[in-house]
Order: structure tokens, then C-alpha cells, then sequence
């Protein structure tokens, strides 16, 4: 992978790993369009370990949020009386992670297999009618603060799902959220906060297991480009979806979701592209 490809690949790892559009469905599109082989351990890991670039960026942009949560965590355990809100959703984090991990630790060889264009455009249009579902009959009464710990498994079973390439890990947990009554934003923030653990253990592990195909396939010059170019990007993807979904509807990204499956499955079917 030469510089320019790192650089591209980065942009969209930035662009779409928060918006509820699928990254790991545009990076595969996108690594597909560049001649990469999709089940080249390298490229996979390479899938992998650019996301900390954007989780980076969630660490930044969130700091204040995410001291106080391990403060209140840490409090609660040491003092019951200390055990509020705070407490409660430092918690519903850990138990809306467990799924993720088991289930994408078990499963990993075949989520890797799931890396195929028809199935990121059946994804891509399967899913959007999940989001207007969502949208139309979510109560959207609940704030943050009002997060159960039956609210964290029943969303972090649904982020699991987002490990099928063009469901969209944001699009799955914002979704599993307004389900559930939480309001837009609180279901977004919820669903940021539920990226960090997940993703953080998804790149680790890719970069110590798969470093030798890394370098040999990728390249790490072309890895740290790519994970930097996509940390700037995604911190500005961060502010404008908040921005977004405190006046919008996540449904105003299902016309997009739907032509980009239709266009991929148009373009597997008369041979454009192979899947």
C-alpha cells in the first residue's frame, strides 16, 4: 500500500466510522476499488488497527465525560454512597462491551469471511429500514442518565450485529438505543461511548497478532499515516453528528445507505467489480 492509498483509506476510516453509514462496508469498497485482496491478513488487520485513529479522537473530544465516569466508577466501588448517574452509566459501558468482545473474539475468522461487497450492500439497505423503524417508533423519553443496565445488554447484544460489514456499528447501537426510549443524543453519545472499549481491544489485538502481515503486505509507515489521517478526520465527524442528530433524524442517511447497496449490487451484477 503506497502513501496515497493510506491517506485515502484514512479519510474514509474517518468520515464514516461515527456516521451510522457502515466504515468497515466503505473500506471495503473503497481497499476492493484499490486492487487490495480483502482476505489478506494484512489488509484486514490494517481494517482493524486504523480505527484507533477515530477512538483516539472519542478519547479527546469526550476527556471531561470519560474522567468523570471512571471517577464516579471508582468512587462507587469504594463508596456506596457515592454510587449515582454517573456510576450507574460507567457500568451500563462495561456490560454494553461484554457482547462485543465474546462475540467478536469467537467469531473474528468469520466476521473476516463477511468482508464481501454483497454482503455489504445487502447490509447497506437491510439495515436502513431497522434505522426508520427506529426513528418512527422510539419513545425518545429517556435521557443518559436514565440508561438501565437492561438498556446496555440489549443495545451491546445489537452492536454485535455491526460486526456484519455495512450495518454500521453507530447505526446499530443509535438505533438499538431510540429502541429502548433513549432520546437522539443520549442514544449517540451512549453508542461513542460503547465504541471505546470494542474498538481499542479490536485494533491491540490486530496489531499484535497480525503485525508481521501488517508489515509486509501494508506497511506500518502506510498504518500510522492512515490512523493519524484518520483521527483529525474523525474528531470533526464527532462535533458535526452531535450537531446532526440534535435537530435531525438518523433516517436523513437512509437514501444514502440504500443507492450505495443498490449501486454495489448493480455493479456486482453486470461484472463491474467481482465481490
Amino acid at each position: 500500500m503506497n502513501l496515497g492509498e493510506a491517506v485515502l483509506l484514512g479519510v474514509t476510516e474517518g468520515l464514516t466510522e461515527f456516521l451510522p453509514v457502515s466504515s468497515t462496508g466503505h473500506l471495503t469498497v473503497v481497499e476492493k476499488l484499490l486492487g487490495l485482496r480483502l482476505d489478506d491478513p494484512g489488509v484486514t488487520a490494517f481494517t482493524a488497527i486504523v480505527q484507533l485513529g477515530p477512538i483516539l479522537a472519542v478519547l479527546i473530544f469526550f476527556r471531561h465525560d470519560i474522567v468523570a465516569l471512571a471517577s464516579a466508577w471508582l468512587g462507587g466501588l469504594r463508596d456506596a454512597t457515592r454510587r449515582d448517574s454517573q456510576y450507574r452509566l460507567a457500568w451500563a459501558v462495561i456490560l454494553g462491551t461484554v457482547p462485543i468482545g465474546v462475540v467478536g473474539f469467537l467469531g473474528r475468522d468469520v466476521v473476516g469471511a463477511a468482508r464481501n461487497l454483497w454482503v455489504v450492500a445487502a447490509a447497506l439497505i437491510g439495515w436502513s429500514l431497522v434505522m426508520v423503524v427506529a426513528e418512527r417508533y422510539g419513545r425518545q423519553t429517556r435521557t443518559e442518565g436514565e440508561i438501565r443496565y437492561r438498556d446496555a445488554v440489549v443495545i451491546g447484544l445489537v452492536q454485535c450485529v455491526a460486526l456484519i460489514p455495512g450495518v454500521s456499528r453507530s447505526g446499530a447501537t443509535i438505533s438499538a438505543g431510540l429502541l429502548r426510549g433513549l432520546d437522539r443524543v443520549s442514544a449517540t453519545r451512549f453508542s461513542f461511548f460503547l465504541s471505546i472499549p470494542a474498538m481499542l481491544a479490536a485494533g491491540a489485538f490486530e496489531a499484535a497478532s497480525e503485525g508481521s502481515a501488517v508489515a509486509r503486505t501494508v506497511g506500518w509507515a502506510a498504518t500510522g499515516l492512515g490512523t493519524l489521517v484518520a483521527f483529525a478526520v474523525g474528531y470533526a465527524a464527532i462535533a458535526w453528528l452531535l450537531r446532526l442528530v440534535a435537530r435531525h433524524s438518523i433516517t436523513v442517511f437512509v437514501p444514502y445507505r440504500i443507492a450505495l447497496g443498490v449501486l454495489i449490487a448493480v455493479a456486482l451484477a453486470v461484472g463491474l467489480i467481482t465481490p
